[in-house]
């Protein structure tokens, strides 16, 4: 970075243990070489994948073909084959059965192989081939429900990382070496299409808003805290990740980018079983996550229980330096850098525990309780240099802070579902949510130059939530293929926030009646939707409808020096959505799908007071935010079940965006509010390829065009091209050893219409063993082994700007140890399900 108050051309270099030095630029050409040769080797990587896979693909192989059936003889569609060699068991070629049915294995080598089916619900089955020398039909293959499972036999499925749906993509955690240990943010932010910034903020395919759901239930969290909180839950309580970019009306309407949702664990082996797994981690500080896993299961009870903690250190180290300009927004009239070192200390605990009661074949009934109680204190120490128009500075101020975070959630849920017959069933869910949050803040601050002074700001910052939400789902079939879903939902949520501040004068706190808050919010929505969905030939239609009515109401408590306030407002809004899929032939399938989404301004954010960042940086509410409407329109192609390529195109109206403004004491504030509309063009290749028999690769590459306008004292617009790339290696080699080689890579991003994101990415390696003949695995993975996963980026204010690199502790090594335990499975247990679908997403969203 050019900085234009120094006589000669320099540079800053960012080290990360201290604030920025000064090198000439062929030091920095030195440093961008190393960069973008990282960045180079995720890029080989496709590359390279993609030609050995061409080598491997033989035409002069012959065809493998076949279809699949359920236990009735309708044919299943999204069923996993996997062709595996005779002699060793090694996977030749991975593919699924198509809508029809049916799957084909193209340009395969002669000789002896065998076919292993797989999907849910269903017992896994196992054919063995003739000698294959010509193309091959093999007899059609039925799979039986899953509780036809006897005692006594031990299914194992071996899940790819990444499955590509039609309408979903699905993450299997377990599946990647270079997860153990991690938490699950770290998982989302190397998951297909996903990042997250500095705020926490998770976004999907270069937008955000994204609903983020735990089983099915939002975690009614602002952004900040949700980000604390998946830092706290161990990605070995994982089972999946599912990835919805425009889901069906049966979901809740929130969230403009799609649905993001986390299942974890739950054990379906009869008798009493379980797993434990131990991990440890280093980075520059300490990560240990360990998790226990239980269930017992026996007649029509399942019991089951999981707790996790996490106990470790991280920390944040910020640089930041700012130009003030006068109103020509060309001459400088003074500068502010401020290298930023916070330690963070955490303790987390999570507790899931539950029942299901087998009323029969037909009914089950169902409570859970979770809950999660954490500490994170963070501490530092920094100081800011002003530097005047002479390039001179003229005063320092250093900063100590000590805050801490406290954090309660108690979580119940009680099901019941029903089946009157195989065509048709109930399900009702009721949740009540409760969290607790104290936040406990210290500032003091000292100033040395012409005017020095020391003052201190303290405060106490409880909030809690109280949320209730029901909802019931009926489907039925009706005829041979007509599936109509209808349902009902109402969720009503009430918070209160305060924030006491005392200030330091003349040695002695005061309260500081200024900064002080109390804000009341409580509301409810309601809401009724229809699904349909048919099979017409090779057609697979789909049309839905939700309408939500959503009611408000806030009050600001006022004091000695402010007044109460309140406001409230109702609406209504319908969300229809629409899919079609073609099965042109055993090769191709075409899919379109459109839906309208709303987004709701978090909880917080209607708050119209300040809150304190730093000295110099404060965030205010707005209470007359709307919320924002996208309409999504998605086109793909999938190619032999192997390869999807997906057209995207989204208008947003009322486009949220993040205001900054500063003022003549170079104080910086930023908001949100609705500012105009953004337009986003997006291409998307998704690909599972198996180059060899012991190597299989997952590929996603997403290519955004954004526009925004908007009008933030006067009228703005932005554009920006982004590429993401995800790649991710699975190398299984005899003697029950895994590797992994995975990367991402993203390029210069804007969620805003003022901030510009640099150019970020990781690698990351990992290798297992499995071990006890198969009950325990042995793992050890290097996340980000070139140390390049950092935020760096521009923001424009009125009358400034500012540059600003954020780097965290990503570089870890983790050993981690996982211990199975239990009897055969046998039979399925009900699906998880919630009442709870968008308000855990929507607190504050900081």
């Amino acid at each position: 970075m050019l900085l234009p108050f120094v006589k000669k051309p320099v540079s800053i270099t960012f080290f990360r243990t201290k604030g920025p030095t000064f090198r000439d630029n062929q030091q920095l050409k030195t440093d961008r070489s190393v960069k973008w040769t990282n960045c180079l080797i995720i890029f080989l990587s496709f590359a390279f994948c993609n030609t050995v896979y061409a080598q491997a693909s033989q035409p002069g192989g012959v065809k493998i073909s076949g279809s699949v059936t359920d236990s009735t003889g309708q044919l299943l569609p999204s069923v996993t084959v996997m062709l595996l060699k005779s002699a060793d068991s090694a996977t030749v070629k991975i593919t699924s059965t198509d809508q029809g049915g049916t799957y084909i294995f193209e340009d395969i080598l002669p000789g002896q192989y065998f076919l292993s089916f797989t999907t849910s619900g269903h017992v896994p089955h196992r054919i063995q081939l003739p000698l294959i020398n010509a193309p091959f039909t093999a007899d059609p293959v039925r799979l039986q429900k899953a509780v036809a499972l006897l005692e006594g036999v031990t299914v194992v499925a071996r899940k790819p990382l990444i499955e590509l749906k039609p309408d979903r993509t699905i993450v299997n955690v377990d599946a990647a070496v270079t997860n153990v240990g991690a938490t699950a943010l770290e998982v989302l932010e190397k998951s297909p299409g996903v990042s997250v910034d500095r705020n926490g903020t998770i976004s999907l395919k270069g937008k955000q808003n994204v609903l983020i759901l735990m089983d099915g239930k939002p975690s009614y969290l602002p952004a900040a805290d949700l980000a604390n909180y998946l830092s706290g839950l161990s990605a070995s309580q994982i089972e999946l990740i599912e990835i919805m970019t425009n889901p069906s009306s049966k979901y809740d309407a929130a969230g403009n980018a799609g649905i993001i949702n986390i299942k974890t664990k739950k054990n379906k082996v009869k008798g009493f079983n379980g797993n434990v797994n131990l991990a440890y981690g280093q980075g520059r500080y300490y990560k240990n996550n360990n998790s226990l896993l239980l269930n017992y299961r026996n007649g029509n009870y399942n019991l089951y229980l999981t707790y996790s903690t996490n106990i470790s250190k991280s920390f944040t180290d910020i640089y930041a330096y700012r130009w003030y300009y006068k109103e020509d927004n060309k001459t400088v009239t003074n500068r502010f850098e401020q290298p930023s070192y916070l330690a963070s200390p955490f303790t987390g605990h999570n507790l899931k525990a539950g029942v299901d009661y087998f009323l029969g074949k037909k009914t089950t009934l169902g409570a859970s309780v979770t809950g999660v109680h954490s500490i994170r204190k963070t501490v530092g120490s920094n100081s800011g240099e002003w530097i005047n128009q002479n390039n001179q500075v003229d005063s320092v101020i250093h900063t100590n802070s000590d805050n801490k975070n406290t954090w309660k959630n108690l979580g119940l849920n009680l099901s019941a579902r029903h089946a009157f017959t195989d065509s048709k069933e109930l399900s009702v869910d009721l949740d009540y949510l409760t969290y607790d949050l104290d936040n406990r803040q210290f500032y003091q601050n000292t100033l040395t130059g012409n005017n020095s002074y020391t003052d201190g700001l303290r405060g106490d910052l409880p909030s809690t939530l109280r949320i209730f939400s029901g909802k019931a789902d009926y489907r039925q079939t009706i005829g041979k293929d007509l599936k109509m879903e209808t349902g009902w939902k109402t969720s009503h949520v009430k918070t209160d926030n305060q924030a006491v501040y005392e200030s330091l004068l003349n040695n002695d706190w005061k309260p500081d009646y200024d900064k002080t808050n109390h804000f009341l919010y409580s509301e409810t929505i309601h809401a009724l939707y229809v699904n349909a969905q048919q099979q017409v030939s090779k057609w697979s239609l789909q049309g839905g409808l939700r309408f939500e009515h959503t009611g408000y109401n806030a009050d600001q408590l006022g004091n000695i020096v402010r007044k109460d306030s309140s406001f409230s407002r109702q609406y209504n809004s319908l969300f229809p959505t629409a899919f079609a899929s073609y099965q042109a032939d055993s090769a191709h399938t075409f899919s379109f799908s459109a839906g309208r989404r709303i987004d709701r301004p978090a909880f917080q954010k209607l708050n119209p007071f300040v809150f304190l960042i730093n000295k110099y940086t404060y965030q205010t509410g707005n209470p007359f935010y709307r919320p924002q409407f996208t309409w999504n329109f998605e086109f793909s192609h999938l190619y032999k079940q192997t390869l999807i390529t997906t057209l995207t195109y989204s208008v947003t109206n009322d486009y949220f965006s993040q205001i900054f403004f500063s003022d003549t004491n170079g104080l910086i504030t930023y908001t949100e509010g609705n500012l105009g509309r953004m337009v986003n063009i997006g291409l998307s290749l998704s690909s599972q390829l198996a180059p060899a028999p012991w190597w299989s690769v997952t590929l996603q590459a997403n290519l955004n065009r954004k526009r925004i306008e908007g009008v933030v004292v006067n009228s703005i617009a932005a554009s920006v091209t982004q590429l993401y790339m995800n790649v991710s290696n699975q190398f299984r080699f005899k003697g029950g050893w895994l590797a992994e080689l995975s990367g991402f890579y993203i390029t210069r991003a804007q969620n805003d219409l003022q901030e510009v994101l640099d150019p970020t990415g990781q690698l990351s390696v990992g290798l297992a063993k499995q071990i006890w003949k198969n009950k325990a695995t042995l793992k050890l993975s290097i996340r980000d082994i070139f140390y390049t996963q950092a935020m760096a980026g521009w923001t424009d204010f009125q009358q400034a700007r500012e540059y600003f690199k954020l780097t965290r502790d990503s570089r870890v090594a983790t050993l981690a140890f996982t211990w199975r335990f239990g009897k055969p499975l046998k039979g399925a247990t009900r699906k998880s399900g919630s009442a709870s679908d968008e308000i855990k997403e929507r607190v504050g969203q900081n």
